[in-house]
């Protein structure tokens, strides 16, 4: 069958394929979903080098992320040239329009991981995203109360968050900012606003990279601004057997919100009463000289520098090793 979408007839091959057994939901109920947010998910994901996580066989299959553009791109579909932390380039898609986002669709992608940056300059992020990432024994209610005093945190250093649901227990603060900052500087900003967070919850809320560290807390995941890491999308359909999306939310509303509420079935009707509730993101352009003078002060004052990378990452300057603590504590006890 065929989809319009921005006036482009989009091939849906095999479009009663079921990709979420326990709904029934197909491949076109997906498709579908994505045409009904359309201005707000083509929003999140416009002039962005995009990686999709495809799931060619639905959710209870092998799925896989599709970084580089696949050799059957339309030539409708622009790309933009991304560089890996290797320092390896490739050529991501870009879409600029609905009918890129029906045919990655078409390929199974369900959830969408857009780069902060645009294709003009994918060097230089514009916009600082924070994952509040509920660890063993907390979930989304201990991830809104960490939302409200990040809110502030953020307030208090100049800036301003849009909140999303994740599409499981996690929330999303999304700050439009100034494409002036590296990589490096934007993580930086991220883990000063973590750190501080930190300070302000601390039995609540963690920067511990270290699992084993980590406690029953939100935990700031600081290298999810890294070059290369991403963040689902606002509406992204997110791999769960009852099809959750990530919903932008209202301050107002984040206490209330119950994530699972937010589906392919729910969320168009919503989407029709409110709107693409950050559709004012690209209106603002923050500065993040508030955060990198907290980052700078956290290593002057309180001796406060790097945290880890992932581990694929080259080794960067000024990071600590990348060793889990219980480890390093063993090596120095047997002498290693």
């Amino acid at each position: 069958m065929e989809l319009e979408a921005d006036g482009r007839a989009v091939r849906l091959s095999h479009p009663d394929k079921v990709y979420f057994p326990e709904r029934g939901y197909t491949k076109r109920d997906v498709a579908e979903y994505f045409l009904a947010v359309g201005p707000g998910i083509t929003r999140a994901l416009r002039d962005r080098p995009t990686t999709l996580q495809r799931f060619v066989d639905g959710v209870e299959g092998e799925f896989f992320y599709q970084k580089r553009a696949p050799k059957n791109l339309p030539d409708w579909i622009p790309t933009a040239r991304i560089a890996f932390p290797s320092g390896r380039p490739a050529d991501e898609i870009c879409p600029t329009g609905l009918a890129a986002v029906i045919w990655a669709a078409n390929l199974g992608t369900l959830t969408f991981h857009p780069w902060p940056v645009r294709s003009a300059d994918t060097d230089h992020p514009d916009e600082l995203r924070i994952d509040l990432d509920p660890q063993p024994g907390t979930d989304y209610a201990d991830a809104v109360r960490a939302a409200h005093e990040l809110r502030s945190v953020l307030d208090d250093h100049g800036l301003r968050g849009w909140p999303k649901t994740s599409g499981g227990r996690g929330i999303h603060v999304f700050v439009p900012i100034a494409p002036e900052w590296t990589f490096t500087e934007v993580r930086r900003a991220a883990i000063a606003a973590g750190r501080e967070l930190e300070r302000r919850m601390p039995d609540r809320v963690t920067t511990a990279w270290w699992k084993e560290e980590r406690g029953e807390r939100i935990f700031v995941d600081f290298n999810q601004t890294a070059r290369d890491r991403t963040i689902a999308s606002a509406y992204s359909v997110r791999p769960r057997p009852y099809a959750p999306v990530s919903a932008p939310l209202r301050w107002e509303e984040i206490d209330d919100a119950e994530p699972r509420d937010f589906d392919i079935r729910t969320m168009p009707k919503r989407y029709a009463d409110v709107g693409d509730l950050h559709a004012d993101m690209d209106d603002h352009a923050f500065r993040l000289d508030g955060l990198l003078e907290l980052a700078d002060r956290d290593e002057r004052e309180r001796g406060l520098g790097d945290l880890p990378y992932p581990p694929e990452y080259p080794k960067m300057p000024g990071e600590p090793k990348r060793v889990q603590p219980s480890r390093a504590r063993h090596d120095e006890g047997t002498g290693g």
